[in-house]
């Protein structure tokens, strides 16, 4: 029979607990990795993974539906031969609509056009918007 017995410091002498065993990084055990190793989310990792899943698959979604409607109808144009004499300018303000700034429609005109500059020479076509 065994009996258990409390060991008391003597008078005067303090009890002092083990100390707590620390291990650094060069001691400590490595964790495992592969298959067997698992990932442990907390509740906010969780959230977060489900919300950006969620608007991947939005995403996703919402591009499958952007379709292009085919191509826009072409504006009905004039074809105008420029005169000795005439300027861009003065074909812009002949094919401006009333209160419409003729600067506005020189740039379509260049634009429409392709024209580098705002030159135009006798003879040469250009295309103009009919309005």
């Amino acid at each position: 029979m065994t009996t258990e017995r409390t060991v008391r410091p003597a008078a005067g002498v303090r009890a002092v607990r083990p100390a707590p065993v620390v291990r650094d990084a060069s001691t400590r055990a490595a964790r495992p990795t592969g298959p067997s190793s698992t990932l442990h989310l907390t509740r906010r990792g969780r959230l977060v993974v489900w919300t950006v899943a969620a608007l991947v698959a939005l995403g996703v979604g919402g591009a499958a539906g952007a379709w292009a409607d085919g191509p826009a109808a072409a504006p009905e144009v004039r074809r105008v031969v420029v005169a000795p004499g005439d300027t861009l300018w003065g074909i812009a303000a002949e094919a401006a609509s009333p209160g419409e700034d003729v600067r506005d429609v020189v740039l379509e005109l260049m634009a429409l056009n392709e024209l580098p500059s705002g030159g135009v020479q006798a003879g040469q076509t250009v295309v103009v918007p009919a309005r």
